[in-house]
């Protein structure tokens, strides 16, 4: 019986909440996943995006999909030892999505004018290091208060030895008080109306898992743990997850302890029957 590790992880951009990077290429190797689904990665103006980066170094295949503009802005001159800012001033630091209105130009963000930033493009990203046999993306559109247009990427993977391909799909969901669950339904509906075959459905869903499986039917949770927010003693909340439906089984689901981000990454062991 085939078997494939497949891990989430969202990586904040590759900064903490100062803004000060940490090692993404770093943090993925030891993730060590065959399959591997990012969230919030960046895309610098002008540079390599941090999925390519990832894929270059470690030896995988990247599908990403943009869903919003951003700065990243440098962290102070002497920021303290803990992740970042308190909540209160958290807005002036790190990572921070454009808010755009429907039809408007690209907007300059309000910054203050000592602070320095690096404009870029926020993203998802779905790594592989078996064959990509084909992928596609579904558009998820944009809910009123949210600053991205979420969706997600579908991608089949060749399993060696199984009679079907293993369906991938990696997204990023907004919160429930947006109105996340339009996008699970949308989701959904496109989802059951493709081909049946063992899939995958990993990311950051913004929604604990109970009500995250009543949405979706037919799927099963691969890992249980909390996983954010890691700047806590504590974390309070499991966001991230590894969903599979099929002839796709978890053996193995488990949190990871590398907390560069404010979210633990997940990974499973699969078995595919």
């Amino acid at each position: 019986m085939p078997r494939v590790v497949v891990a989430s992880f969202n990586v904040h951009g590759g900064v903490d909440g100062w803004g000060r990077p940490f090692d993404v290429v770093d943090a993925c190797r030891r993730i060590g996943a065959d399959v591997l689904m990012l969230q919030e990665c960046w895309i610098p103006d002008g540079g390599m995006s941090m999925a390519a980066r990832v894929a270059a170094e470690l030896g995988y295949v990247s599908v990403e999909l943009p869903f919003a503009r951003g700065r990243i802005t440098a962290p102070p001159d002497r920021p303290l030892d803990r992740w970042g800012p308190r909540l209160a001033s958290r807005r002036v630091h790190g990572i921070r999505l454009d808010r755009r209105r429907a039809g408007s130009a690209d907007q300059r963000p309000r910054s203050r004018p000592r602070l320095k930033f690096q404009r870029g493009t926020w993203a998802i990203a779905v790594l592989s290091r078996l064959p990509v046999t084909g992928s596609q993306t579904i558009d998820l559109g944009k809910l009123p208060t949210d600053h991205a247009r979420r969706g997600a990427i579908v991608a089949d993977i060749d399993l060696h030895g199984a009679a079907a391909p293993l369906r991938v799909v990696g997204t990023h969901l907004a919160h429930l008080s947006q109105g996340s669950p339009r996008h699970i339904a949308s989701l959904r509906r496109t989802l059951n109306a493709m081909t049946p075959v063992p899939s995958v459905l990993a990311g950051d869903m913004n929604l604990w898992g109970p009500p995250l499986v009543l949405l979706l039917p037919g799927w099963s949770r691969a890992v249980r743990g909390r996983t954010w927010p890691t700047w806590s003693r504590w974390p309070v909340a499991q966001p991230d997850h590894i969903l599979v439906r099929g002839p796709a089984r978890a053996e193995v689901g488990e949190v990871l302890a590398i907390t560069d981000s404010d979210h633990l990454p997940v990974r499973a062991t699969l078995v595919i029957d």
